[in-house]
C-alpha cells in the first residue's frame, strides 16, 4: 500500500528541476499544462489507519542512493512535522519542497496535538482535528501522523521507517533545547528546506488583531451575536459602523466631485484650445487685411493713384506739334450770337435764360474793329 501511494498511477507526477524554494530556476520556462490532468480524489490516510509494516525488512538509504533514485517499491520516506495552524501557502510550499527532495519520495507529515502545542508554543486558532484534516488535503502529503511528538526519538524514527527529516535549516529552539533537530543533523538524516518569506500563521493572526474592530463589525453584520464574538460594548461598534457609513458616503461624494472637476478641466482645456485657434485665425485675417502690408493698404494706394491721375492728367510729350502746326481748334459758339444773324435769336435754355451763339470768327472781327 505504501508503494501504491507513492508510485501508483494516481500519484505519479512529472517532476521538474527546481530551485531551493520549490520554484523553477532562472531561465527555465514551464510548458503548457494539459487541461485533462489526473488529480487526487482522496485525502492522505492517517498512519494509524494503515497496515503495520513491522514484518517487512527495513534499512535506511543513504543520501547518495536517495538522490540517485530508488526502486518504485522502495520510496525514500521523508518526514516533516509542524503545527500547521491556519494552513496557508507557506505550509504547502514547505511540504512541496520535502516531496521533491528525491526522485521517489513518500512524504510523511506529523502534526502535533493541542496539548503539546499549547504547552510549548501557545494557543492555536484551529483545534487539532481541524489541523489534521487540513494537512490530509494537501496534494503533496502521502501519510499523516496524528499526535506527533515534539522531539523525535530513535524509536519514533524506527517505527515509521523514516529515512530523512525535512525542515528549514534555522535552529528551532524549544522544549529546553537550542535546536530540537540537532541530533537529526548529527545523524545525517536532516534534509533542509526553505521558508517562504512574507507569510506565516503569526503574521495572519497579527493582521486580525491589528484590524480587530473591522472584523468585529464585519461579523456583526453577518449575524454573529455579541456573545459569540465575546464583545461587551456592542453600541460602540454600531456607532462606529454608522461613522464608517458616513465616511464611505463622503468618500463617494469626493470621488464624484473629483470626476466632475476633472471633466470640467478637460472641457475647459478643450474650450481654451479652440479659443486660441480661433484667436490666431482672427488675428491672422486682421493682419492680412489691416496690417502694414495688408490688402487695405494696397487698395488705398491704388485708389489714391487713380485720383491723382484724374486730377492732374499727364503732360503732353515733347515731340507734340507746335501751335502753328496744330489743327484748327473746333468752332466754339457763344450762346448769345451767331455769325449769320446780328439780330439775336433766342435759343432755348433749360435754365430759363436766353443766349445767342457766338463763334471765334466773330471774336476776331471784333478785335480788328
Amino acid at each position: 500500500m505504501e508503494a501504491q501511494s507513492s508510485s501508483g498511477p494516481l500519484l505519479s507526477r512529472k517532476r521538474r528541476r527546481e530551485g531551493s524554494n520549490g520554484e523553477p530556476e532562472d531561465g527555465e520556462r514551464l510548458g503548457k499544462i494539459p487541461r485533462c490532468t489526473v488529480g487526487l480524489k482522496h485525502p492522505a490516510p492517517f498512519a494509524d489507519e494503515l497496515e503495520p509494516a513491522e514484518g517487512k525488512p527495513y534499512k535506511r538509504v543513504s543520501m547518495e542512493e536517495a538522490q540517485r533514485g530508488t526502486p518504485p517499491d522502495r520510496p525514500v520516506r521523508v518526514y516533516a512535522d509542524g503545527i500547521f495552524d491556519v494552513f496557508h501557502s507557506g505550509h504547502a510550499r514547505a511540504l512541496m519542497q520535502a516531496k521533491c527532495l528525491f526522485p521517489n519520495t513518500h512524504l510523511i507529515v506529523g502534526v502535533c496535538s493541542d496539548d503539546l502545542t499549547h504547552k510549548y508554543k501557545g494557543f492555536t486558532v484551529m483545534n487539532e482535528d481541524e489541523r489534521y484534516d487540513a494537512v490530509t488535503h494537501c496534494r503533496y502529503v502521502d501519510e499523516v501522523v496524528r499526535n506527533a511528538p515534539w522531539t523525535l526519538t530513535p524509536e519514533f524514527l524506527t517505527k515509521h521507517r523514516i529515512d530523512f527529516v525535512a525542515h528549514d535549516d534555522i535552529p528551532y529552539s524549544s522544549a529546553g533545547s537550542d535546536d530540537v533537530y540537532q541530533h537529526i543533523k548529527e545523524a545525517g538524516m536532516f534534509a533542509p528546506t526553505q521558508r517562504t518569506e512574507g507569510i506565516s500563521t503569526s503574521d495572519i493572526i497579527t493582521r486580525i488583531v491589528r484590524d480587530y474592530d473591522v472584523y468585529v463589525r464585519r461579523n456583526l453584520q453577518r449575524g454573529y451575536t455579541a456573545k459569540e464574538l465575546n464583545v461587551s460594548f456592542i453600541n460602540k461598534y454600531h456607532l462606529q459602523e454608522r461613522v464608517d457609513k458616513v465616511k464611505r458616503k463622503v468618500r463617494d461624494v469626493e470621488e464624484k466631485s473629483k470626476e466632475f472637476v476633472q471633466k470640467v478641466e478637460e472641457k475647459s482645456i478643450d474650450l481654451i484650445q479652440k479659443w486660441e485657434e480661433k484667436s490666431r485665425e482672427f488675428i491672422g485675417n486682421f493682419l492680412q487685411m489691416f496690417g502694414p502690408e495688408g490688402a487695405l493698404k494696397h487698395m488705398l494706394k491704388e485708389g489714391k493713384g487713380r485720383m491723382l491721375q484724374a486730377i492732374s492728367p499727364r503732360h503732353s510729350p515733347s515731340s507734340s506739334p507746335t501751335h502753328d502746326e496744330r489743327s484748327p481748334s473746333p468752332t466754339f459758339r457763344l450762346p448769345f450770337f451767331t455769325k449769320t444773324s446780328l439780330s439775336p435769336s433766342p435759343l432755348p435754355d433749360h435754365s430759363g435764360a436766353r443766349g445767342y451763339p457766338i463763334s471765334e470768327d466773330d471774336d476776331e472781327d471784333d478785335d480788328e474793329n
